[in-house]
């Protein structure tokens, strides 16, 4: 377990590059960044190694998937012992052929492989074909324990729902970290911009209240796709604490690292004043596994 009350976080907030080398590199000089700014736990957004390529379907894309462990693995794995920090990564998983995922892997300061968390909610909008791509995730709600904290993994759509960020919870995270690619239609954004924006940003907020955890979201920022379409991808990565503060939040246009730290003994505090978790009436529950009741 940590011996330390206070474990701090380092968000790296980036525009994705087409090329997947130059991803790579740039995420690795970020990491080397968050480390000598005092980041233990590195997170970088979701598919962070390409263009968010899911605005298309196309049968070609697909070769973006690599195995797990895999090349790009043994970079993260080699960045987290070389600079002593846990890394929260998100890649587009091969699983075998015809198999894909939207996975978090995470790895230990010590350049140990912690495991993976396979995106359970996969959306299909406008512009985010997720459906055609990866398959929904099959290993449940999971926590690693880092050297750091004790951290749970969720990816972007994952975000809505308070049933992921509880049952996650409940499994002893500390932090709930959610890789993210996530903006704007442009053609949406004068009118509904701000009210999207604030409802991604409340409803994670939320779950850091209703589980006295803290939460960190990790977008990247840009545009991509044509001109005169595509998605603004929104940046405004944050940290809350357990009771919804925010710690701190990046730009909408600009990429940044946020280093944060997060005392555990804010939790113990949350949770002892609003003890949601022990008023639960979990013996009323069990319609939740039903997908409607009427």
């Amino acid at each position: 377990m940590p011996s330390s009350d206070v474990f701090t976080l380092g968000l790296v907030q980036m525009q994705c590059a087409v090329e997947p080398r130059i991803n790579l590199e740039r995420a690795e000089g970020f990491i080397q960044q968050a480390a000598r700014d005092g980041a233990q736990i590195v997170c970088l957004p979701e598919l962070f190694l390409s263009p968010y390529f899911c605005q298309s379907v196309d049968l070609n894309l697909f070769d973006l998937a690599e195995p797990i462990p895999g090349p790009s693995c043994e970079r993260l794995s080699q960045a987290a012992k070389q600079h002593g920090v846990a890394i929260v990564a998100s890649l587009f998983e091969k699983r075998a052929p015809g198999l894909f995922h939207n996975t978090a892997v995470v790895f230990d300061a010590d350049g140990s492989f912690l495991g993976l968390y396979r995106k359970m909610h996969i959306p299909d909008d406008p512009l985010y074909h997720e459906k055609y791509y990866f398959t929904p995730g099959d290993l449940g709600w999971k926590v690693f324990a880092t050297r750091f904290a004790q951290v749970g993994t969720l990816v972007c759509w994952d975000q809505w729902y308070p049933e992921a960020a509880r049952l996650t919870a409940l499994h002893g995270a500390e932090v709930l970290v959610y890789p993210t690619a996530i903006g704007w239609h442009p053609r949406e954004k004068a009118e509904f911009g701000v009210a999207q924006h604030q409802a991604w940003e409340t409803i994670q907020r939320s779950h850091a209240i209703a589980n006295g955890v803290f939460v960190a979201a990790i977008n990247r920022i840009g545009h991509e796709g044509p001109a005169n379409g595509g998605l603004e991808f929104w940046g405004a990565s944050f940290v809350s604490d357990p009771f919804g503060v925010l710690l701190q939040r990046g730009g909408h246009d600009k990429e940044q690292l946020l280093i944060v730290q997060c005392d555990r003994r804010r939790m113990e505090d949350v949770r002892r004043n609003w003890p949601f978790l022990r008023d639960r009436r979990v013996d009323a529950f069990g319609d939740l596994t039903k997908r409607f009741l009427k």
